[in-house]
């Protein structure tokens, strides 16, 4: 099983990472706000998450990690 970290110091919110993954199961954490004022992204469902990693990959800051 996957799983997936996003480090919400680096994460400015962009949302490209939602817009990547194909399960769709990443969004933007309307209900939390970082140090540096963005909302952070989230996965919504680690169960139905398969690994690819194409939310790591779009990621220009580099705030996600997949471990699978």
């Amino acid at each position: 099983m996957a799983s997936i970290s996003v480090d919400d110091f680096f994460c400015k919110g962009c949302g490209l990472c939602v817009d990547a993954c194909p399960e769709h199961i990443m969004a933007l954490d309307h209900d939390k706000i970082t140090a540096k004022g963005y909302h952070p992204a989230y996965c919504t469902d680690l169960d139905a998450c398969t690994g690819c990693a194409s939310c790591a990959t779009m990621c220009p800051d580099v705030a996600i990690t997949v471990e699978r």
